[in-house]
Formats: structure tokens, sequence, C-alpha cells
């Protein structure tokens, strides 16, 4: 039975439910957010679980945020009319602010990553987030900051928290609150109980900044990290900082906004994990028309509210008939990122592959595929290990490091997966194939090796040794053609369910990094957005089911038809 002390917190709690069951239209990342808060509630009592979700506190934001005037649109102009939070915003940020540390009861979420499209209320949410920072959230002497690009982008967040302050006379008397400037030219906000203060920052803060919730709006237009990083670094002196991006989608994807998007999705989708980041995203799912305006409500939640059908229908149109209007329309008001590539993989079917009973020791002396990419020799390596059962198949992985590519705070994934024992680290600058050679060996006197498929590109000299011994080495070039029929049943394979992984981290990192368009003969090749994003092990498992599928009788795509690649890849 729901608890009536807490009706914010009963709303966000019935909103995930909502959602994970279909009652409420949601796109994948929407859905996957709510089900982690779901799965949370129920690890909750687990004594290994370090995190507790404290109602009471999701409750006081809400209420909190809900004493304020409106003071945007036609409700502004009502008198006694406060803030109203809808059923995904309570979703929102009482998740952000309930879930607790049980060590020492301070905030779990330090990052929140919300993608939301204009005219959705998101600068509102931020500016009263800015205010719970600034007054009552238990920090002395908290600085609260507002950023972005221009004056103008970053007074979208702070002039709203400066004219709700000032509006809300209970407010501005209990804390003894003082405004600089006008509501024209709004000057900061300072809270004298505390000694805090809010304001708004264009470009760079100073470097003694020693923010407690740093605001970042409209992410997507910082060419740079910097502003991120220099708030992210002032962070460390304060107890439960809270850095907050808030944004619509953009259309630089080599740019820090989508770098911190792909993180958030990956957390979400289980893929990297990161109990202290937030993440949700508002758009339309990849399969979904965006000419048919059923769609639109999945990336405008407040569709009615703030943001009325007429004006979206007129976008909609807008789209439609101006083909150089049709890239803004779907940016801004579907959230659908600009030249943005598609993930290959669906990553929720590759999870559904994973086994972690699975042992290569399990498939003693059968035979095998050894494809190897050794594609950089300064960084990550793969030799997998292919096995077929029937029309099943088994991979399991090999990866090697030199040991300078361990250095760096980037490379904190590297350093866990070797002091997991998932990476076979090498002494050096550069990866020591002898490494490779011994672990290859030790592979023949277990299994039965079919062949060893390998790019030519920097594994002549290693081929010609492993001939030299007796190894069945294949080369197998990086083209297109060699690549996009072993791509596709590679593909068809996980959304069948007949390819399997003992759970692999690496394996399934690598996997969430793979990015592929497909030409006008229908023809893929695997590719990565960023150098850092790496996919050997993928690769080389594509070139062992290329070839394995040269040993088999199949037509290939899982006996054809069976799985229906193209509604995955749209």
């Amino acid at each position: 039975m729901p608890n009536e002390k807490y009706p914010h917190v009963n709303k966000a709690n019935k909103y995930a439910r909502d959602v994970v069951s279909g009652k409420i239209v949601a796109c994948k990342w929407v859905k996957l957010a709510c089900q982690r808060h779901l799965d949370d509630l129920k690890k909750e009592k687990k004594r290994n679980f370090l995190y507790k979700f404290d109602r009471a506190e999701g409750e006081r934001f809400v209420e909190f945020a809900e004493t304020f005037p409106h003071v945007k649109g036609e409700w502004a102009r009502k008198k006694n009319n406060t803030l109203k939070l809808q059923p995904w915003q309570c979703f929102i940020w009482v998740v952000v602010f309930g879930w607790l540390r049980k060590s020492d009861g301070s905030r779990r979420f330090r990052e929140v990553y919300a993608e939301i499209a204009r005219k959705n209320g998101k600068s509102i949410q931020a500016a009263i987030v800015g205010l719970f920072m600034l007054t009552v959230d238990g920090e002395i002497g908290p600085e609260i900051f507002s950023g972005a690009t221009t004056e103008k982008q970053a007074l979208e967040v702070f002039r709203p928290a400066w004219l709700m302050a000032n509006k809300a006379d209970e407010f501005k008397d209990y804390f003894g609150i003082e405004l600089g400037g006008t509501a024209k030219n709004p000057g900061n906000i300072y809270c004298l109980e505390n000694d805090a203060r809010f304001e708004a920052v264009i470009g760079k803060p100073g470097d003694g900044a020693s923010p407690h919730c740093a605001i970042v709006d409209e992410y997507h237009e910082h060419k740079t990290s910097e502003l991120y990083d220099t708030m992210l670094t002032g962070m460390g002196a304060r107890s439960q900082p809270l850095l907050l991006i808030i944004t619509t989608a953009g259309s630089n994807i080599a740019g820090p906004c989508h770098d911190k998007r792909s993180e958030a999705c990956k957390v979400l989708e289980g893929t990297t994990k990161n109990e202290e980041l937030f993440g949700i995203i508002f758009t339309i799912d990849d399969d979904d028309d965006w000419t048919d305006f059923k769609n639109w409500k999945k990336a405008n939640p407040n569709l009615g509210i703030s943001v009325k059908e007429d004006f979206l229908k007129a976008r909609l149109q807008e789209g439609i008939q101006s083909s150089t209007r049709q890239n803004i329309v779907r940016c801004k008001h579907l959230n659908q990122w600009v030249h943005a590539k598609t993930a290959w993989m669906n990553m929720i079917a590759w999870k559904n592959c994973g086994d972690p009973s699975l042992s290569i020791d399990q498939f003693e002396g059968e035979p095998c595929w050894v494809p190897i990419d050794l594609a950089s020799k300064i960084d990550i390596a793969a030799m997998m290990q292919l096995f077929r059962r029937g029309d099943h198949y088994y991979m399991f992985g090999k990866y090697y490091l030199p040991e300078a590519a361990l250095e760096g705070e980037d490379k904190t994934h590297y350093q866990g997966w070797a002091k997991d024992g998932l990476l076979t680290i090498t002494l050096g600058n550069i990866i020591d194939f002898s490494y490779i050679e011994d672990d290859l060996k030790e592979f023949r006197s277990r299994f039965e090796i079919q062949e060893v498929p390998y790019d030519p590109h920097q594994a002549t000299q290693f081929a010609t040794r492993m001939m030299d011994e007796g190894m069945p080495m294949v080369e197998y070039g990086a083209s297109v053609p060699n690549f996009s029929e072993p791509m596709k049943e590679f593909e068809a394979l996980v959304l069948s369910g007949k390819f399997h992984h003992n759970g692999d981290p690496v394996l399934t990192w690598m996997a969430s990094n793979v990015v592929a368009r497909i030409d006008a003969k229908e023809c893929i090749y695997p590719r990565k957005e960023k150098p850092e994003n790496k996919i050997d092990g993928i690769v080389a498992g594509i070139m062992g089911i290329g070839r394995a599928m040269l040993n088999s009788s199949s037509t290939g795509y899982v006996q054809q038809g069976v799985v229906d690649l193209e509604a995955y890849r749209r």
C-alpha cells in the first residue's frame, strides 16, 4: 500500500511502474531509467547494496519545488498559482534526491544527465534545483553556478531562479535572500542564513570556485568539456555535490555532450557501471516513424501542459515540408542527434545472451576458431575463441594491453579490468606478441583449432612465426565484402538467442562501442565513433564467424528470415 505521507513519492513510483508496464508510452531510455529505480528498490534491503531510498528526502524536494510561483507563460498571470510537478518530473527529482548512501546518509547521485526536448520546462526544473541546493541542502557556504557558453543561455536557468526567489516572499524572508540586479538584468542571489551564493557563469569559471551545485545548460553547445571539468574538479571539498547537465540533443557528435550521453546510455543498459550517475533521455525510439505524431509524446512528456499540441503539430508539418528544417525539428523537438550514428548491437539482446556459468573449460577438445585482431601495438589487442554446437555459437576472449596504456585518469576501466584479471598486461610501451603466441600454443594443446583468422595489418611477422609452428593461419582482410555478411550473421545470432558469452565485461563494452552505417548495397562494416571506443574483440568475433560460416551448410542469418534484422537496425 502506498504511504499517504509521501504523495509525490507515490506518484513517482507509480510513474515508473506505469512506464515499465507500457501503460505510459515512453522510449527505451526512459523505460530503462524507471526499471533501474524499481530494481534498486528491490536491492535496497540486501546488505551488500550500498544505497537506501529515503522517501522523506524525495518528498522534501518536491514539496519545496511546489512552493514557488510560476514565472513564465499563461500560469504566471494568475495570482497564487504555484508550480505543480508532473509525474515524470516527480520521478526524476524524487530519485535524484531520495537515494542516499547507507554509510553516511549523503546523496547517492552526484551527476545528472537529463536530455529533454524544448518547451518541456527543463530550465524551470534546473532553477528549482539551484534554489534548493542554495538554501535547504545543509551545506555551509554553498556556491551554486548556472553555466553556459553565452550570457543569454546562462540566464535561461538563472533568470527563472531569480524571478521565483523574488516573487516568493516567505522564501526570501525565511532564508534571508538578497537579490542583486533587477528582473531585466538579474545579479547574484545571496542566502544570508548560510553564506551562500547563486550566480550565472559564462564560459569557464575561475579555478578557485568550489561549487556545491553546478548546472550546465544546453551542454550540446559546448565545444569542449572545459566548463564541466572545472566544475567537477572544484567539487572535491563538498560533502554531497551535484553536477546537473540539462540539455536538448545537438549536432556535434564529437563534442563532450554526446560523450556524456553515451556514458548515460551505457549505464542505463548496464554495459558500464556508475552508481553515482542518473541519466534519463526523452526521445523517440530508433524504429519509430518520426512523422507519426503519436510518437511525439515520448520526447515531449509535458505535451498538453507546457508545450501545446498545435505548436508541435506545426513543427511536424514544418519538418515534413522543408528538408532544410527537418534536422532542426527532429533535433530540438524529438531529441534526435543530427549526424549521430546508430549503435549496431541491441544491448538488451546481448545481455540476454550472457551466461556467467559458461566456461571455456566446458569445451575441452572441441573444434575451435581463434580469430585475432592485432590492430594496435600500443593499445588493446584481442584473441577470441569461437565454438559451434549445432547452430549455436559460443565465444570467449583474451585481451592484451601494454602496461604503458594503463596510465591516465581516463583509463580507469582498463585498470579495473587488469585488477580483475580480465586483461593480460605486457611489459613496455607496446604489446609483446610473445604473450599471444604462448596462449595460442596452449589453446592448440586443449582444443581442435580449425583456423586462426587474422588481419594482415601489423601481423605479418606474427603470422609467419605461427605458420612455422604449424598453426592454421588464415589471412582475413579488413574489407567491407569480408565483413558485411558475417556481421549480419553475428547480429542475427544475438537477436535469435543463438549466440552465447559468459558476461565478459570487456567484450560487452566493445559490443556497445560498435556503430555501423548501411550503404546503398545494404553492406555494413564495424566502426567506432572515437579512437578510445575499442571494438577489437567484436571485430575478431566477426572474422571468426565469417570463417565458420564457410564450413557450415547454413544459408546464414540464422536460416534466413527467422530474425528481422531491419526492424532492429532502424
